[in-house]
């Protein structure tokens, strides 16, 4: 299969395949004096990226993100996971949204689509990927990181967070702040594996804790689970309002403790 980069609404292949991504010329070409005439008009390109998105989500209802690897395999258990995931959302009554990519995203597309509900894919310009899955029926492909990252937060009633890399451990980090912080309506993040996250964890408790760069009552607003039922449950239930969520934080703790 030749190399294909989707950049916007344009696909190119092969020779025409760019090595850096919109993203990251938009961060490092800042030595050329020509980014300060430049850089204004992409302000508007930015500008539509927010507006496209805003417009395809506005009306998608209920949701739920799931996170997860690229690179888990189709036979693996985190790919099962997902496609679980994605099935018993849409039971539920949810859309699924994800990034879009393969692996446990592809997982949890699948498992929505063939269950007959919406599933969202927020695929981004990256060099060294394909688009979005085959099993999308809603996809929005970004240029910018910052404006695909406000989707997956706006649009979703909670998180489901499968064992996965730095893609997913940004997202993981990135939503737990915007919770800790209320800088959004809280919401549950649950993380799918023991084995997987429990040594993170540990380290949150052992040393960032321990150290006062967190309060303790900040690792209560993430839950960990072996099992997908649970997962599901737990955000399907705090968002239709059943589930209590974990205590707010002691009044007069700092909210920049993350």
């Amino acid at each position: 299969m030749k190399a294909e980069y989707h950049k916007g609404p344009v696909i190119l292949r092969g020779r025409n395949v760019p090595k850096s991504s919109t993203s990251s010329r938009l961060l490092n070409e800042q030595d050329p004096p020509d980014w300060l005439h430049d850089d204004p008009w992409r302000v508007m390109r930015i500008q539509s990226e927010f507006v496209e998105g805003f417009g395809a989500l506005a009306e998608l209802g209920p949701a739920i993100s799931v996170f997860g690897s690229a690179r888990s395999k189709s036979d693996s258990t985190d790919y099962a996971q997902g496609e679980t995931a994605g099935r018993r959302l849409v039971e539920e009554g949810f859309a699924v949204i994800t990034g879009g990519g393969p692996g446990v995203m592809e997982a949890a597309n699948k498992g929505a689509h063939e269950a007959g509900g919406v599933s969202v894919g927020l695929g981004i310009e990256l060099p060294f990927e394909q688009g979005v899955n085959e099993f999308v029926n809603l996809g929005i492909n970004f240029r910018y990181f910052f404006a695909r990252k406000t989707m997956f937060v706006k649009y979703a009633q909670g998180f489901i967070v499968m064992p996965g890399g730095f893609g997913t451990l940004d997202e993981l980090f990135e939503s737990l702040t915007l919770v800790q912080t209320r800088t959004v309506t809280r919401f549950p993040l649950v993380l799918v594996g023991h084995a997987y996250w429990d040594g993170l964890l540990a380290w949150l408790r052992d040393t960032a804790v321990a150290d006062g760069k967190i309060s303790a009552t900040d690792l209560d607003l993430l839950h960990v689970t072996d099992d997908i039922e649970e997962a599901v449950s737990i955000v399907v239930d705090h968002a239709r309002g059943e589930g209590t969520g974990p205590e707010e934080p002691i009044e007069g703790q700092p909210a920049e403790g993350m």
